[in-house]
């Protein structure tokens, strides 16, 4: 499996890749826009990711903008949203507002900080990739 975790906070951050890289190769993103070129280039080298942890509120562009960006750009290559990138957001951010926006932005689920490895290891195990 292939993890892009796009995360500013550091122990966040820390905390996803030490878990996910039991998995597989982890790369990391600290901002939408960083996640949005990292998702590009690995599609277009024929390496694309099979997850992605996004964070919600992030500078630069923020998680929901960034997976409209990466759904049009798998859209455009003839990828679906239920064949490509699994995309998991996570938050401290407690709000319906926050999780019909992310659904909206065609995310797979929705995770609340701090990530219950438990719980992702359940949606990881639902995707397949596990």
């Amino acid at each position: 499996m292939k993890t892009l975790i796009v995360e500013d906070d550091f122990t966040a951050r820390l905390l996803l890749r030490q878990f996910l890289s039991r998995y597989g190769e982890c790369h990391v993103a600290v901002n939408g826009k960083e996640a949005v070129e990292a998702f590009r280039m690995a599609t277009d080298s024929g390496r694309a990711y099979d997850l992605i942890c996004m964070d919600i509120l992030m500078p630069e562009l923020d998680g929901p903008a960034a997976v409209r960006q990466i759904r049009a750009f798998e859209e455009a290559r003839g990828i679906l949203s239920t064949t490509g990138a699994k995309i998991v957001m996570t938050t401290a951010v407690e709000g319906v507002r926050e999780v019909i926006r992310s659904f909206q932005s065609l995310c797979d689920t929705y995770l609340m900080k701090p990530v219950d490895v438990a719980e992702l290891l359940r949606h990881l195990r639902d995707f397949g990739p596990v």
